[in-house]
């Protein structure tokens, strides 16, 4: 199908075009959702469900609403697909929950501590949360925005936004790009573009929920995580970044060999005390992440391993403590607390305030850009 016409076409009929394209029934998925659950027309802009699909059965849908994965079908050993991301089964339910399953969070991911920073000699002023700070980019941030498909075929597709100048109060006019592809060798990439009018700060992730075993239902704890990384940003007892980095050597962050998520997540730890489980950033290895995993999580009975790559200095892991079973989403699930862990590919918390920190900073004529990917691979049975 051709990609300059595909880009004229309205959301909603470019979404039943490309389903149709890539499965035989123009309305449903392989996973279930149905194109004409997320057609809705959104603070103006038209919402819709698009499909990419590769040659070994692999599916991703995306909305235009938040850029958000939907759904994520990858085999197991024995080739049976199963859904490996939380998330809901219409566009109701990612607009009425403040959830950010699969969402692209911005401007800035994470806490930049007491809603402040200084950018060439300004003090800019952010919108405050009820902690006094500004999370993940304020209330709404990108994850709750509608976004321009630019291009969109069957293996990839690519999303605008255009946050104003001022927009939670951050400066500049921004506009980001963002294009996820399915590749034939079972690799979700996605590739972040973006440039500014005025100097600001910029910090980019997509918040995903994976549970690599297909069974969202089931704690993740069993499953094995490593990760190439010495240190974590440390908390203070509030949850905020105290600008120091902690080794991870004898400690429940120590994932340099892997270890079961739940091994050691309950330990007394004066930083698993802070969030009662993982919900911290790793500092990377120099040297790794282009051609070598930053990380990877297995899961023995179904086989898939998902390993993590990307150009990012930092990796947030959070092994979604905060789910409690009050959200029902795909096939009807109820999500257990700690049935899924986010990778979450980004710079520091508050390195606006922190300048040890890798710089968040964009100016005009300078071009952000940042890649990552998901990668999904299968190991056979082990002889007991």
């Amino acid at each position: 199908m051709n990609r300059r016409f595909l880009g004229s076409l309205p959301g909603l009929l470019l979404a039943v075009l490309l389903l149709s394209a890539a499965t035989d029934a123009p309305r449903d998925t392989r996973s279930g959702l149905r194109t004409e659950d997320f057609a809705r027309v959104i603070d103006g802009e038209q919402c819709g469900l698009y499909v990419l699909a590769n040659r070994q059965g692999a599916e991703v849908c995306v909305t235009n609403y938040g850029a958000r994965v939907v759904s994520l079908l990858m085999p197991d050993r024995d080739g049976k697909l199963d859904d490996l991301v939380c998330g809901f089964p219409t566009i109701d339910g990612y607009t009425q929950h403040s959830q950010n399953f699969g969402a692209t969070v911005g401007r800035y991911i994470g806490r930049i501590l007491g809603a402040r920073f200084v950018l060439d000699g300004d003090t800019c002023l952010l919108q405050a949360g009820s902690n006094g700070h500004c999370g993940h980019g304020g209330s709404p941030n990108f994850g709750a925005r509608m976004w321009k498909v630019l291009a969109a075929d069957t293996r990839s597709i690519t999303l605008f936004y255009l946050s104003p100048d001022g927009e939670n109060g951050f400066p500049g006019n921004l506009s980001v790009r963002l294009t996820y592809t399915l590749t034939d060798d079972n690799a979700l990439e996605l590739c972040y573009e973006a440039t500014t009018d005025r100097p600001t700060v910029l910090n980019l992730t997509n918040h995903s929920f994976f549970n690599v075993s297909g069974r969202l239902d089931a704690a993740v704890e069993d499953q094995l995580m490593w990760v190439a990384a010495d240190s974590i940003t440390e908390y203070d007892a509030g949850k905020c970044v105290t600008g120091r980095l902690l080794p991870v050597g004898g400690t429940p962050f120590d994932f340099r060999e892997p270890h079961r998520i739940g091994e050691r997540i309950d330990e007394e730890n004066d930083q698993l005390k802070v969030t009662r489980g993982y919900d911290h950033c790793w500092a990377l290895r120099e040297g790794v992440g282009q051609e070598q995993p930053v990380a990877w999580v297995y899961d023995a009975a179904s086989g898939r391993r998902m390993e993590v790559y990307t150009t990012e200095p930092g990796l947030h892991i959070y092994t979604a403590n905060g789910l409690k079973g009050a959200l029902v989403g795909k096939q009807g699930i109820a999500y257990p607390s700690r049935s899924a862990v986010c990778f979450e590919t980004c710079h520091f918390q508050n390195s606006p305030n922190y300048p040890q920190f890798p710089s968040t900073v964009l100016r005009p004529g300078e071009t952000f850009r940042s890649r990552t990917v998901f990668k999904w691979t299968t190991e056979a049975r082990k002889d007991r």
